[in-house]
C-alpha cells in the first residue's frame, strides 16, 4: 500500500524526523533546513536540470553535499556519439550555497573566476544561464535556455526515511516534461533546443544520507499521441515501504505505479537494458547511445557512476487502464554507488 501525502505541513518534526512519509504530486511538505537534527556535513541539497532533444543535450548540477560542493556540466551529442563534461569541487561548502528550500519560486545561483551557472524561477518559466571558460580544449561553453512549466502540471514527490538512521532522510522532486527553447554554443559548436522536439527534468533533492548506497534513476519525457508524456522510474533511495517514486505523466497529470525493477547488462552498459514493471504497468527496452562514467576516489568519498543516455520503447498503462505505445524516447538511466 503506497501512502499519498495530501495534508500540508512542516516535513520535519521537532526531532529531525519525517512527520509523513510517501508520495505527493507537489511540494505540500515544507523543508526547512534549519529542522534537521544532524551535522552540516551530512546535509544535502542540489538542483540537477537534464534536457535532451533526439539529438542533442546539456545538463547542470548546483549542489551543496555538506563537506563537499559540486558543480557540473555536461553537452551530449547523440548523433556522434559524444558527451564532454566538466566540474568544479568546493571543499565544505556545508550550506553556503544558500540553496532554496522549495523550488517554487527562488533562484539558485554558483559564479566563481570561471563560472557562472544560474537557474532563475520566473512565474511558470525556469531560466538557465551558463557561462563555464575554457570548459574543454580551451574552448568555452554558454548560453541560455527557457523550460515551459506550466502552472497546474503534476510532480512526482517522494518522502523518504532511512532504516538505519532515524535523521536521514530524502525530499525529493522531479518535475518532467517541461519543454525547452533555447541555444548553447561550445567554441564553434551551437546547440539549439526547440520546444517541439526538446524537454527538460528537474531533479531538486534535500535531505541527510547514510554514508553507503547504491541507486537506480530513469528519466524521459517526449510527446506521444500528441500530449506530453514523460516517466520517473528509480530505487535505493532510502526505505521505500511507504512509496516508490515510480510515476508516468501525460497530459499534464500524474499516474502512480508500483515497483519497477532495472534488468541491466551483465558486462556492457551499452548493451540492451529491460525494464519490468511489479504491476504490469511498465514494461520497457531501453538502447543506450552514451554512457556518460565517472569513478572517482577520494578516500573517505566515493562514487562510481553511470548515466547512459538512449531511447525508450515499450508499453505503460496509465491510471483508468488506457495503453501507450512508446517508441524511441529519449531519456536516460542510470546506476550510482556513492560513499559519501
Amino acid at each position: 500500500m503506497q501512502n499519498r501525502i495530501t495534508k500540508s505541513g512542516a516535513l520535519l518534526d521537532r526531532k529531525g524526523t519525517l512527520l509523513q512519509k510517501g508520495w505527493a504530486t507537489d511540494l505540500v511538505l515544507n523543508y526547512d533546513r534549519k529542522m534537521i537534527k544532524a551535522p552540516r556535513f551530512k546535509i544535502k541539497e542540489w538542483d540537477y536540470y537534464c534536457v535532451l532533444s533526439s539529438e542533442r543535450g546539456a545538463a547542470f548540477t548546483i549542489a551543496d553535499n555538506g563537506y563537499l560542493g559540486f558543480i557540473g556540466a555536461t553537452i551530449l551529442d547523440f548523433t556522434k556519439p559524444n558527451e564532454i563534461s566538466n566540474s568544479v569541487i568546493i571543499p565544505f561548502p556545508l550550506g553556503s550555497f544558500r540553496m532554496p528550500q522549495t523550488s517554487g519560486n527562488d533562484d539558485v545561483r554558483f559564479e566563481n573566476k570561471r563560472v557562472k551557472i544560474e537557474f532563475l524561477k520566473r512565474k511558470n518559466l525556469r531560466i538557465l544561464n551558463i557561462s563555464y571558460k575554457d570548459f574543454y580544449n580551451s574552448n568555452n561553453f554558454e548560453g541560455s535556455l527557457v523550460l515551459h512549466q506550466p502552472e497546474n502540471m503534476e510532480t512526482m514527490v517522494i518522502a523518504t526515511p532511512f532504516a538505519e538512521n532515524r535523521h536521514a532522510f530524502y525530499y525529493n522532486q522531479k518535475i518532467n516534461c517541461m519543454t525547452a527553447e533555447g541555444q548553447f554554443t561550445y567554441g564553434k559548436d551551437k546547440i539549439n533546443f526547440k520546444p517541439d522536439n526538446s524537454f527538460g527534468v528537474l531533479d531538486w533533492g534535500r535531505g541527510v544520507w547514510t554514508y553507503s548506497n547504491t541507486w537506480y534513476w530513469g528519466s524521459a519525457s517526449g510527446i506521444v499521441n500528441q500530449k506530453l508524456f514523460g516517466f520517473n522510474i528509480g530505487y535505493g533511495f532510502g526505505d521505500t515501504s511507504a512509496a516508490t517514486e515510480n510515476m508516468l505523466f501525460y497530459d499534464g497529470k500524474a499516474h502512480k505505479l508500483n515497483d519497477v525493477e532495472f534488468h541491466l547488462p551483465n558486462n556492457d552498459y551499452l548493451e540492451p537494458w529491460v525494464f519490468t514493471s511489479s504491476d504490469g504497468r511498465f514494461e520497457m527496452n531501453f538502447t543506450p547511445v552514451i554512457d556518460r562514467f565517472s569513478n572517482s576516489n577520494l578516500l573517505i568519498i566515493r562514487s562510481n557512476q553511470h548515466q547512459v543516455f538512449g531511447c525508450f520503447s515499450g508499453q505503460v498503462i496509465l491510471d483508468d487502464g488506457t495503453m501507450l505505445e512508446i517508441s524511441n524516447l529519449t531519456g536516460f538511466a542510470e546506476k550510482v554507488e556513492n560513499r559519501w
